[in-house]
């Protein structure tokens, strides 16, 4: 055993309990909800889930299908304008002049 002359302090404690949020564990709550089955979510929050179902707020497919195709728009603006830039103005004979590359 240890004997000291001082009293040396306890560790304080807490009460400490980790959150965090589970996306699979809101899904099957809401599809529970929405068969009707007994959940932990309560009337309002089951209509909220089911009229967000029914308005397709959650689908992110629509999103992603969204955003993909304006990369994409993006994309083909960009080439056909460095097309045009490159046949249809003089940069590129600039550009060889500069360095005086001659054939």
């Amino acid at each position: 055993m240890k004997f000291t002359t001082f009293k040396t302090p306890k560790p304080k404690r807490f009460s400490y309990r980790p959150r965090y949020y589970d996306k699979a564990k809101e899904e099957r709550e809401r599809r529970k909800a929405e068969m009707g089955y007994e959940s932990s979510l309560g009337h309002n929050d089951s209509l909220r889930s089911r009229i967000s179902v029914r308005w397709g707020k959650d689908d992110e497919k629509e999103t992603k299908s969204k955003t993909a195709i304006f990369y994409y728009l993006i994309y083909a603006a960009l080439i056909i304008g460095s097309i045009y830039f490159i046949f249809f103005t003089d940069f590129v004979d600039n550009l060889v002049a500069l360095f005086g590359i001659r054939k």
